[in-house]
């Protein structure tokens, strides 16, 4: 398979609501807007784009119809402590506070439109115990 473009679309309640907030929190614009769909991309990156569907939409499969959550979208920044500064105070759920992971993440989680968890990242060094589970060119520096 030769893919030409990967994003995420994301079923939600209130796709006007869901763009809105990605649009004001996370610097992205709309490509294509109607009431039941709407395509974003990053002002800053054209790489970078995410979708929202009306989760009762005709083209969605009834077995899909409804289904939200289980899904975590990671943003990596350079100032992982200016953006939580930022959204903490913007009023946004957070729902895991600013922290260190040994596996090589400085990070914190913000609740954010339907269930959808999201995770805002700067690649730090892992310990020693978790630098043999990456592959090399993966190593966070």
């Amino acid at each position: 398979m030769q893919t030409t473009s990967f994003y995420p679309v994301i079923l939600s309640q209130d796709v006007p609501a869901a763009s809105a907030f990605f649009q004001r929190h996370f610097g992205f614009r709309p490509m294509y807007e109607a009431d039941w769909y709407v395509h974003l991309q990053s002002r800053t990156d054209p790489g970078v784009n995410m979708a929202f569907v009306a989760q009762d939409h005709p083209t969605i499969p009834a077995p899909g119809r409804g289904r939200m959550g289980g899904v975590i979208l990671n943003f990596e920044v350079e100032d992982v402590e200016a953006e939580y500064e930022r959204l903490a105070s913007a009023g946004l759920d957070v729902a895991l506070a600013l922290r260190d992971e040994d596996f090589g993440q400085r990070h914190f989680i913000l609740a954010g439109p339907d269930g959808v968890l999201i995770d805002v990242i700067r690649p730090i060094p892992p310990s020693p115990d978790e630098v043999a589970l990456y592959a090399p060119e993966a190593l966070p520096r």
